[in-house]
Parts: C-alpha cells; structure tokens; sequence
C-alpha cells in the first residue's frame, strides 16, 4: 500500500475511534450527574461545580487562540458570544442538570439528541420555508420514539416524569437556538476561540448563580460529588470535545455527526451498568424511531451542503 494511503487510512481510523470516544464521553455526562444526585447535592451546586473544574482549561484555549488571532472582537461580537454562551451553555446546561433529577438518563439523552429536528424546524420558521415530506416524516418518527420511551418511564417512575421530560425539551430548544445564532458567529471569530469564550461566559454564570442562591456551606459534600463533577469535567466536557475537533479533521463534520448517534444507545447501556435502570422493548423500539429520524435529518442536510 503506498505510504499516503496507508496514513489517510490510518487517519480514518482514529478519526471514527475519536468520533466514538467523543460520544461516549457526552453520553456519560448523564450517568455521572445520576450518581452524583444519589448523594446530598442540587442541581445547581452540581452544575457549578462542573464549570470550575473545567473553566481553568478553557481559559487556556482562550489565551492561546487570543494570541493567535491578534484582532480584537469588536463590541457586537462581544454580545454575541455573552448571549450564545448563556443560552447555549449556561441555560442549556442548567434545565438538563434540573431535568436528570426526575428522569431516567436513557430519556434525557433521546430528547437532548432531538437538537438535529428542532433545528431543522426553527431554521424553516426562521427562512419561512416548508419542511418537506422526508423531513416531515423523519420529525413524526423521532418524536414517536421519545413517546414510546415517555409511557416506558411514566409507567416506572410515576411522578415529576412530566416536569423533568419538559425541562430536558427546553435545555434541547436553547441548545437549538443556540445552534441557530452560533454558525455566523463561529465563521467571524473561529470554532476554537468562540467555544472557549462562550464556555467561559457559561461558567461565569453557573458559578455567580451558586454565590448568589447558596452560602458557602453547601460546598461541604461529600468526596464522591468533587470526584464525579471532576470527572464529568475531564471525560464529558473538555476530553470530548477535543476529540470531536480531531475526529471532525480527520474524517468531516458529516461523519463525526453520524457516528455520534451511538451517543444514546450508550447512554441506555451504560445505564443498565451503573444505575441499574431497566431495559425494554418499548425502550428500545422508542430508541430506534428517534436515531432513525435524527439519521433521515442528518443525510438531508448532508446532501443539501
């Protein structure tokens, strides 16, 4: 094999291991806010711990893509990335710490991983464009599946199922909007350099909320909550998203995207494992109606790149 084939090969390789690693790591996220909540720890506390224990990373990226991009941002890029990064990151985050309290991680996960079909309709309302049939189609599948998997936990959970299910569907609807307004910020100021800046806004929030909602003393947890939030800080936010910028270099957006629709099958699995959460049929056949529909969105924004 020539040697250029063989190192496009090899990048291909480690660009779908990165892509799977990289879901992997997202889908966790849900597994270890779960165990966190098995201990005396609130939503919020939980959230702003996470934020400091990945923040210090951030602001090292920030510096370093500061430095390479030596033009400054100008005032309205300034409030751009203040507002995404609260919508995207802080809001987004904070109604899925707040949801994960009352439902299953497997559900979190399918309505988090319904942000490709809510974007699709929010760009047609945005363009004022019909959503043709496919995608209408793609639309009644993925959220079919998240009623099947809906009736799976109401009828093992009972109560505050509605109230976090509703919490989770707005943290996907701001992450969408989010998605929506970032793609002309992130083509003036750069993937790299917005991400970090946005983070940093998000931390900022999530930690001035703590100091402004809780004394002090609600630090004092348990060691097993600093080992979890750091290892959600390590393994599902800045680890994965290193990966998914490498993996989207190797092998392209388009791929990487695919890839991570094993992002909830994990999640049910690796629930099964940790929190011992039932697995059914009805869980399963929901899960598949809402990776068919994401994957139908997917393929047609491919083809329409």
């Amino acid at each position: 094999m020539p040697h250029h084939l063989h190192l496009a090969r090899r990048d291909a390789i480690f660009g779908v291991i990165f892509a799977l690693l990289a879901a992997i790591g997202f889908s966790g996220k849900a597994i270890l806010v779960k165990l966190a909540y098995q201990s005396p720890v609130d939503a919020v506390t939980l959230l702003a711990l996470r934020m400091l224990f990945s923040v210090p990373v951030f602001i090292g990226i920030a510096v370093w893509a500061a430095y390479r991009h030596a033009e400054p941002l100008n005032r309205h890029d300034k409030l751009l990335v203040v507002a995404l990064g609260l919508l995207g990151y802080y809001l987004s985050s904070l109604l899925d710490f707040l949801g994960l309290q009352y439902i299953s991680a497997g559900l979190e996960r399918l309505i988090l991983f319904l942000y490709p079909t809510m974007t699709v309709i929010l760009l047609a309302l945005l363009h004022r464009k019909a959503i043709d049939r496919r995608i209408r189609t793609a639309l009644a599948l993925s959220y079919g599946g998240i009623a099947l998997v809906f009736l799976h936990d109401a009828s093992l959970q009972g109560e505050g199922i509605v109230l976090g299910a509703t919490l989770v569907f707005l943290s996907t609807l701001s992450y969408s909007l989010y998605l929506v307004g970032a793609g002309h910020a992130i083509q003036r100021i750069g993937t790299t350099r917005f991400t970090a800046y946005a983070m940093i806004i998000a931390s900022t929030a999530c930690v001035v909320q703590f100091g402004l909602t809780h004394p002090l003393s609600a630090l004092d947890l348990p060691q097993r909550v600093y080992g979890l939030a750091l290892a959600m800080a390590i393994f599902s936010t800045v680890l994965p998203v290193f990966l998914l910028s490498y993996a989207i270099r190797r092998i392209g957006s388009g791929s990487a995207s695919l890839i991570g629709s094993i992002g909830p099958v994990s999640t049910i699995y690796m629930a099964y494992v940790f929190l011992g959460e039932h697995i059914s049929w009805l869980q399963i056949a929901g899960s598949a109606l809402v990776l068919s529909g994401v994957l139908i969105v997917s393929l047609n924004s491919r083809k329409g790149n």
